[in-house]
């Protein structure tokens, strides 16, 4: 009875304490039991479902009901195999093979192309424009950031009297100034670009340089300069080829003008335009200065025609080598004794032996000539008579 009675007084509190609510001042600011204040999370697995793949089974066979296995297959009849006939395909013509440029003879003549970037460009163009002419030999020695005002980079005037003995050339193709709006160095002075200083000294050089050539007969092609994408550029471009054209000229060589061939009807700068076939490309690069291959063909171009006048002969695609391999065979003609004659000599004078002295239908010419007017107008200077009616008929006519 003892135990009995104290029992329900041991947990009559925790009971008590266990069911008792908490209000909201509890839940704010009241002691949260360990349970609720550290929350152990349990994550809960279950198990995804695993489907039964059951053997398919084929008709015909037996198997084992223990395991499923197969115990005896019915006999397959062999595969068949099939052959596609396939259609022939029709033979594509074959891509046209390009040229080989043609070997040069020993004594061909050689045109040797000088200056900056831009005279790169013109010599090895004009290779491809001579590539089938074995009588011509380009030789390019342009060196691309140079010109007449940098003598410290590189001295023109005094590099071109060695390469000429060196390469002992037809002709002469010269392209600079592309690289010549600079200050340049007089002495101890220094001349601003467009100063009266400055152009009196690149007149003395251009006119050196084209010497140097013209004094040794050879003949001079200095070609201009284009138009550029800077209209300040173009400006310059007008000012240097007038300079050009003008000292060139005096020392007896040739200016080559390629202005018209870069810009439009309006004399403005152009990226794309005509080629030397008439079709529309691209000759410019995107910085407005450089060529593209069919604008560097086209400035080419140009020189081509007047370099082949000069070459002459040489220049043709059709020169061939005299030499005893190039040679025809020779067939010697039998000498008239001994073949017979097989007919009778005929008569130039009468062919038909029949003493006929006229052509085949020829008529005999009138007795009297009768005078045309165009024979009175020039021998006498008489007017024929004009006809009744017309307005230059001063004829007064009696009337009855």
């Amino acid at each position: 009875m003892a135990l009995a009675i104290a029992l329900p007084i041991q947990t009559g509190p925790a009971s008590a304490q266990e069911g008792q609510r908490r209000n909201l001042l509890d839940m704010f600011f009241g002691d949260r039991p360990r349970y609720e204040r550290y929350p152990r999370y349990e994550p809960r697995y279950e198990p995804r479902y695993q489907p039964r793949y059951e053997p398919r089974y084929e008709r015909g066979s037996r198997y084992d009901p223990r395991n499923g296995s197969i115990i005896e297959a019915p006999a397959r009849p062999p595969r068949r195999s099939t052959v596609r006939a396939s259609t022939p395909r029709e033979p594509q013509p074959a891509a046209p093979l390009k040229a080989e440029p043609a070997a040069k003879l020993e004594d061909a003549r050689k045109v040797l192309v000088v200056g900056d970037f831009l005279a790169g460009g013109v010599g090895s163009e004009l290779e491809t424009a001579f590539e089938s002419s074995p009588g011509v030999s380009i030789v390019e020695r342009s060196n691309g950031s140079s010109g007449l005002v940098r003598t410290d980079h590189f001295d023109w005037l005094a590099a071109l009297p060695g390469m000429i003995d060196e390469v002992k050339p037809a002709v002469v193709v010269v392209m600079l100034g592309a690289n010549d709006r600079q200050q340049m160095s007089i002495g101890d002075n220094k001349e601003k670009f467009r100063s009266d200083g400055w152009f009196t000294e690149y007149q003395n050089r251009v006119t050196q340089f084209a010497s140097a050539v013209t004094s040794r007969k050879i003949p001079l092609l200095w070609v201009g300069l284009p138009a550029f994408q800077s209209p300040a550029l173009t400006a310059d471009a007008v000012t240097l080829n007038a300079l050009y054209r003008a000292q060139v000229e005096k020392a007896g060589g040739e200016f080559v003008d390629v202005w018209d061939g870069f810009v439009d009807e309006e004399g403005k700068f152009v990226v794309t335009g005509s080629d030397i076939n008439g079709q529309q490309v691209r000759l410019r690069g995107s910085d407005g200065i450089t060529f593209t291959k069919a604008g560097k063909r086209k400035l080419a171009f140009y020189v081509e025609r007047l370099a082949r006048r000069h070459l002459g002969d040489m220049a043709s695609a059709d020169l061939l080598s005299l030499d005893p391999g190039s040679l025809p065979t020779l067939s010697m003609t039998p000498s008239p004794s001994d073949t017979a004659v097989p007919t009778q000599p005929i008569s130039l004078v009468d062919p038909d032996l029949d003493g006929g002295s006229e052509l085949l239908g020829a008529t005999p010419p009138p007795a009297v000539l009768a005078e045309t007017p165009r024979d009175k107008l020039v021998k006498r200077g008489e007017l024929p008579e004009p006809p009744a009616g017309r307005i230059d008929n001063y004829r007064v006519e009696a009337t009855q």
